[in-house]
């Protein structure tokens, strides 16, 4: 008989796990959760609601470097990015114009010509637009979205591949990586907000240059299951004595004894 598959986690369930990533992995900044919103209402109704002021416009990534580093909550329309751009594009807030979608905008700058400029935008994730009118980004822990439609994190490399390895604890798959270059909140938040997928990218100039993140950051989003799969995988690693961070042998050791704890089938495990 197929397994029941669990509930989703609550809001109140995220936060603990939240809680929990934080320790295991010790962050430096809060994960983060995003949600779309499809009317005037239940977007106004969210506790702790910001908005930006009226005619200031922000990247998608500063707002989202102001949830996991101030511990805002944000709620963002079309009209606080910029306008008709990929910005609002890769979240569905809008459909990105021609000066987008034609390349003019990279070429003969991120790209050598016309062409390949619109090949990036032709394959760039984007949600699809005229769903949803707008997106909050909150910290899990403040338990605000209840649930988000995916949980974010940025870690160093060796942060991101522990929290893999967690995901493949309990149920292995492979995940692979989508690398779109500049806009590469489209291969993050873009492609799990519109697939529902784990994805794991390298943050783009833009990203580190607007949204301040770290030369050594990576970024994760997920859906909640997933998100949980990976706290708790994390959780029964540590239990073995596989955790954050990750104690270097010594290149100039023979490694058989590390080998025989850290692969050795049914050993024992050191505290």
């Amino acid at each position: 008989m197929a397994k029941k598959k669990a509930p989703a986690p609550t809001a109140a369930e995220l936060k603990d796990l939240a809680q929990r990533l934080e320790t295991l992995l010790r962050l430096r900044t809060l994960p983060i959760g995003m949600r779309h919103f499809d009317d005037e209402a239940s977007f106004d109704a969210v506790p702790g609601l910001r908005r930006p002021k009226p005619g200031r416009h922000f990247s998608t990534c500063q707002l989202v470097t102001q949830a996991r580093v101030a511990g805002l909550t944000v709620g963002i329309r079309h009209e606080n990015v910029r306008p008709w751009s990929n910005c609002g594009g890769v979240i569905g807030l809008n459909a990105p114009s021609d000066d987008y979608l034609s390349g003019r905008k990279m070429a003969g700058v991120w790209f050598a010509d016309l062409k390949n400029a619109r090949l990036h935008q032709a394959q760039m994730p984007r949600v699809t637009p005229g769903r949803h009118i707008g997106l909050v980004v909150s910290p899990l822990r403040s338990a605000r979205l209840d649930p988000p439609d995916i949980c974010l994190f940025y870690g160093t490399p060796g942060q991101t591949i522990l929290f893999v390895n967690g995901l493949q604890h309990g149920r292995y798959k492979r995940y692979d990586m989508s690398i779109t270059g500049e806009s590469a909140c489209a291969d993050s938040w873009g492609r799990a907000l519109a697939t529902r997928k784990t994805s794991i990218s390298i943050p783009c100039y833009a990203e580190r240059r607007y949204g301040g993140v770290a030369d050594d950051e990576m970024l994760v989003a997920c859906p909640p299951d997933e998100f949980r799969r990976g706290v708790e995988g994390l959780e029964a690693l540590s239990k073995v004595g596989l955790r954050y961070p990750i104690p270097p042998y010594g290149a100039n050791m023979d490694p058989a004894e590390g080998m025989d704890v850290s692969y050795g089938a049914g050993g024992k495990r050191s505290a």
